[in-house]
């Protein structure tokens, strides 16, 4: 059975930086890109975070989170890491991981994708 489970959310004040974790099971992660998302407060969607593909390639980014989100992936864990720097107001949501056959901004997700139960991240002084 395919499973994921975040952690590293948390309170910061602006400014701070966070690490967030998404640990797999069940699949080996040759297999399956690993997206996060984010769901802020109020708002019914999630918003694309990044995505780090199965593959070597380079991982990739929303604009709001290039130059101050770095994902990265320890294959031996079987876990992916978003490391937070720079965190804004604005970044406060619950942060979810998702696997994902493939990256690519016109991905859409169905029910074949797994996603991780979520982690809190509040950015606020």
């Amino acid at each position: 059975q395919v499973q994921l489970v975040e952690s590293g959310g948390g309170s910061v004040q602006p400014g701070g930086s966070l690490r967030l974790s998404c640990v797999g099971s069940g699949f080996s992660p040759d297999y399956y890109s690993i997206g996060w998302s984010r769901q802020a407060p109020g708002k019914e969607e999630r918003e694309e975070v990044s995505c780090t593909s199965s593959s070597d390639a380079p991982s990739s980014y929303a604009d709001f989170a290039k130059g101050r989100f770095t994902a990265s992936r320890d294959r031996g864990k079987n876990t992916v890491y978003l490391e937070m720097t720079n965190l804004k107001p604005e970044d406060t949501a619950v942060y979810y991981c998702v696997t994902r056959l493939r990256c690519g901004t016109d991905y859409v997700y169905t029910s074949y994708d797994n996603w991780g139960q979520g982690t809190q991240v509040t950015v606020s002084s």
